[in-house]
């Protein structure tokens, strides 16, 4: 079994517990339930953006803590005056050290969209997503089923709320593709040892459909890997470790950002 299968074992018990606490009649009674989720590609494509998806994440299965006593308001405030197109935030709590107060709070402090970063299994989570203010989330075809990513993407699709797909190889990238879909991430890191390599995201670039705005995920820290994966037509670039490990997060996004 490898991190992922465990992660994902692990959600299932947590969302089992979580449907026990929470009805889905609260979620919907919940303030941001009724807001209108930002556009992700409104905000991607921006020219006063970066195309920079900012994440906070205070540790990893990989590299263990990675910032303890970073302030997810004051992070993501930072991340938002940089130039940021969408921040990101892990809401995994055994694994990545989330919850969903980091969401809220976020939201809270924030005017662009956030993606909820976490393994949606059940239909539940993105009723989650919704209530605590999210504006995407994330699907993993490693995780999923074609038929669940068609089911989960329609299913937020008509929350108003933009999907993103995660793969990490061609196999899961035909086999996931589908309407359902407002972008496609490339995941540079392999999920199931975590090692990451950036030519995953150009050797994929060209067999994602242009309706789909293209995200390069993980393995990005030199500003020029930026300009080259944007030259190869990638519209976003998920960044979280390379700002979180430093002691100023949203100081290193504004020193990355000149440098672009």
């Amino acid at each position: 079994m490898n991190i992922l299968d465990k992660i994902v074992l692990r959600k299932k018990e947590e969302v089992a517990i979580a449907k026990q606490q929470v009805s889905v009649q609260d979620l919907e009674n919940s303030i941001h339930f009724k807001r209108n989720p930002y556009s992700f590609k409104d905000f991607l494509l921006a020219e006063d953006r970066t195309g920079i998806i900012s994440e906070f994440k205070r540790r990893s299965p990989s590299k263990g803590l990675i910032n303890g006593i970073a302030d997810v308001a004051e992070v993501t405030r930072a991340y938002n005056a940089a130039g940021a197109s969408a921040l990101s935030v892990l809401t995994d709590v055994d694994f990545f050290g989330g919850k969903m107060e980091d969401l809220i709070a976020a939201r809270a402090a924030n005017e662009i969209p956030i993606l909820r970063k976490d393994f949606m299994i059940d239909e539940y989570q993105i009723l989650e997503a919704k209530a605590w203010g999210a504006d995407i989330i994330l699907l993993i075809a490693a995780i999923l089923t074609p038929k669940q990513i068609i089911d989960f993407g329609t299913f937020a699709q008509n929350l108003d709320l933009n999907v993103l797909l995660e793969v990490h190889n061609q196999e899961e990238l035909e086999r996931s593709i589908c309407p359902n879909l407002d972008a496609i991430g490339v995941n540079n890191r392999n999920l199931a040892n975590f090692t990451v390599d950036i030519q995953t995201s150009f050797d994929l670039v060209n067999k994602i459909p242009d309706e789909f705005l293209k995200i390069s995920e993980s393995a990005i820290s030199d500003p020029k890997t930026i300009r080259e994966l944007k030259a190869a037509g990638f519209n976003g670039f998920l960044i979280g470790e390379n700002f979180m490990k430093t002691e100023n997060p949203g100081l290193a996004i504004h020193e990355f950002v000149t440098k672009i």
